[in-house]
């Protein structure tokens, strides 16, 4: 009797844990994660090419490119996410919220092609498609949080995460393959991109299914009177205020490759295989890392990925000819880095954000962080060009370092979280 006793306990005991993975896998979460992996495939082979066809094809300047890539990282999210958020809350519609942005990304693989080779129609394609991601992050990320518990929310972001950066695998992979069939042909690159990025579209529409008030998973919020600007807790202003300030020192994965490029001396074809080894590292540890996030605690994680980034730099600045297997340890670092950074963050805006508010709450740290996105590239691209590569990683990484230090302090109104 008493053997059987303890049986009962031990399942009593372990009964929150299984609960936990049923919810971080619920056919929701996998339905958006679904559609993130064949949006992340077409973003890809479009993202992963960019630098290629702006810095090495039509030879721009680094504070050129640095304004295209802040373009891409950060203004255009900044410019739409807050208001899609709070919209979003408003009318309890984050579905079709997300629908909107996931279709006004596919509709500017096509503007590509009419853009040709100017770089400032370029840039506004490309800003128009940052706007679309501004639209449905914050949407997407609030629906995958309504349908996780929220001791499961690490893990319920490291399978979309992981599902997500399986597609950032494949979208280069295919770029690279079709870039050596249709030499310098980017037109037909984008137009594969743009119906991959319909079935994305499609995914969300079929098999995701729309909220209305009082349904769907138990923390749903009703529809509510959402304020705006929104009422945000002092430990959700702590966690954007840092999340602002890291980004502001975190060089864009582009300027990164190129380093990389540039250090060996490789072909600029190769680029896209670049995104290709730190999108599987990320796959392969968002899940582990989310894990580990939700038992350990999110905030050491958090600040242990941002060290991290600090050892990529430190890899970029002590390798004057990076071999193969310097190339590797460096991409895969910034998968990890990854892993321990952007679905963890959203995780722990999510545990700090009422559910009525929260698609609100996530576009505000999105739209903070798309903010210092911007400053980050366009400051990279003008110090690169005017004194160089070594002396801009210098001045990121002191900056980074000196950012993790603030951020320790700042993080605790967070607690334990």
């Amino acid at each position: 009797m008493y053997r059987f006793d303890w049986f009962e306990q031990r399942k009593l005991k372990s009964a929150p844990a299984v609960d936990s993975r049923l919810a971080a896998t619920s056919p929701v979460i996998l339905a958006l994660g679904l559609t993130s992996f064949l949006t992340d495939i077409s973003s890809e082979m479009v993202n992963s090419l960019l630098p290629v066809y702006l810095f090495l094809h039509l030879r721009l300047t680094p504070f050129q490119y640095g304004a295209i890539d802040g373009l891409y990282n950060g203004l255009s999210i900044a410019l739409v996410g807050l208001a899609a958020g709070f919209l979003a809350d408003r009318w309890s519609r984050q579905k079709e919220v997300a629908l909107t942005g996931y279709g006004l990304s596919a509709a500017c693989k096509l503007l590509l092609i009419a853009a040709g080779s100017a770089w400032t129609a370029i840039a506004a394609v490309v800003a128009v498609d940052r706007i679309g991601k501004g639209i449905r992050t914050a949407s997407r990320d609030a629906l995958i949080s309504f349908h996780a518990s929220a001791a499961a929310f690490g893990t319920a972001f490291g399978v979309h995460r992981a599902m997500d950066s399986a597609g950032a695998v494949l979208g280069p992979v295919v770029a690279f393959v079709l870039l050596g069939q249709v030499i310098d042909d980017f037109g037909s690159i984008w137009i594969v991109s743009f119906v991959v990025a319909c079935l994305g579209v499609a995914a969300l529409w079929l098999l995701v299914p729309g909220r209305r008030a009082g349904a769907g998973a138990p923390n749903t919020p009703a529809v509510a009177a959402v304020e705006f600007p929104p009422r945000l807790s002092p430990r959700f202003v702590a966690l954007t205020a840092c999340a602002s300030v890291l980004a502001l020192v975190t060089v864009s994965d582009a300027f990164i490759y190129l380093l990389l490029q540039e250090k060996t001396g490789s072909s600029g074809a190769y680029v896209p295989l670049f995104y290709v080894a730190t999108a599987a590292s990320y796959m392969a540890l968002s899940i582990p890392v989310g894990r580990v996030a939700d038992r350990f605690g999110r905030r050491n994680v958090l600040l242990g990925g941002y060290l991290v980034l600090a050892c990529v730099y430190g890899v970029l600045l002590s390798s004057s000819g990076a071999g193969l297997a310097l190339q590797l340890a460096c991409l895969g670092l910034l998968g990890l880095y990854y892993a321990a950074t952007e679905g963890i963050l959203v995780a722990l805006a999510s545990a700090v954000v009422p559910s009525a508010r929260r698609t609100t709450g996530i576009a505000t740290l999105v739209t903070c962080i798309g903010i210092g996105k911007l400053g980050s590239s366009v400051l990279f691209g003008w110090v690169w060009q005017t004194y160089g590569t070594g002396t801009s990683l210098v001045v990121f990484l002191a900056g980074l370092l000196a950012s993790v230090l603030l951020a320790t302090v700042w993080l605790k109104a967070l607690g334990n979280d």
